[in-house]
């Protein structure tokens, strides 16, 4: 991209208000070009591949697929687009999972104007944009003592092991010669560990983090 050519976006949306006023918006201003919308995140993964923009506008929550999961797939997928999440939400929930998942950057959409435009300039360009709540809380999960971070036991991971093979506790406790009490109390330790607080979510995780393989 020179300085000459401008900037190509992909606007993703689920409120038509909201994609026609940010199309409206860049098609004013010098130096972008909107390629084209989507109203969800799987349609967005689709649009992205074909239209090959520099930047897309994200929203989070969509009924045709969260952004998240989106920013994940463009991620995997090696897409040359920057996302930058454009969004009303910016909980723990929200904003960590968007960052971790690949977005460029996250901005609220009570954001001014000159912002946004920046914002898109910085995006294209590869530099991080957060809005200052955005920000702040980031730095915040950055100083808080992760979930998780303390290992499991190799008893935790016998039981975490037996779990995800479907086994019940009472036939945990008879694999490896122990109560059912102790069967729970490991269970308890290694729910807090992982920072779940069921089973599922437990085997879930502990794939995702390589301690099931």
């Amino acid at each position: 991209m020179t300085d000459d050519t401008p900037i190509s976006l992909l606007i993703v949306d689920d409120h038509p208000v909201v994609r026609d006023g940010l199309r409206g918006m860049f098609e004013a201003a010098p130096g972008f070009t909107v390629l084209g919308e989507a109203t969800g995140g799987v349609e967005a993964v689709a649009k992205a591949a074909a239209l090959d923009p520099d930047v897309v506008l994200m929203d989070l929550r969509m009924p045709g697929g969260p952004g998240v999961d989106a920013i994940r797939e463009l991620t995997r997928r090696g897409a040359r687009a920057k996302v930058l999440v454009l969004t009303t939400y910016d909980t723990d929930s929200d904003t960590l999972p968007a960052i971790e998942a690949g977005a460029t950057g996250y901005l609220l959409k009570d954001a001014p104007r000159d912002d946004l435009l920046a914002a898109v300039r910085a995006a294209a360009e590869g530099r991080s944009v957060l809005s200052p709540a955005v920000a702040s809380r980031l730095v915040s999960a950055v100083r808080a003592p992760a979930a998780g971070s303390e290992p499991l036991s190799a008893r935790e991971r016998e039981v975490l092991v037996l779990v995800a093979r479907g086994t019940s506790n009472r036939e945990i406790a008879r694999e490896l010669f122990i109560s059912e009490a102790t069967v729970k109390t490991h269970l308890t330790h290694l729910y807090a560990k992982l920072g779940v607080k069921d089973r599922a979510a437990a085997v879930a995780v502990a794939y995702d983090r390589g301690i099931l393989g």
